[in-house]
């Protein structure tokens, strides 16, 4: 259960600091802020939730998908360790 708890502030954290990046980026468009530095802060924020997104799939699938008594060894821990792989390049 401590693991749940942890892995949940660690998606809160990432949500905090996306949130810090999205007012950042409000507050340069209303401050008449260059074009390209209001670009630069908006991939920064994609950049930011595809990281949320890769982290929370993560989760998900190390949660609900492997089964915690499988051996390690087990090919469907191999698998889904390919697949979470995958998902953070894709994403990444």
């Amino acid at each position: 259960m401590a693991e749940v708890n942890l892995e949940k502030q660690k998606l809160l954290n990432r949500l905090m600091r996306l949130r810090g990046q999205i007012d950042g980026l409000r507050k340069a468009v209303d401050g008449d802020v260059k074009c390209a530095k209001i670009i630069q802060q908006a991939t920064a924020c994609r950049g930011a939730l595809d990281g949320f997104i890769a982290e929370l799939i993560e989760v998900h699938i190390r949660e609900h998908m492997i089964d915690p008594d499988i051996s390690l060894s087990d090919p469907k821990i191999r698998a889904a360790e390919d697949l979470v792989s995958i998902i953070k390049s894709y994403l990444l």
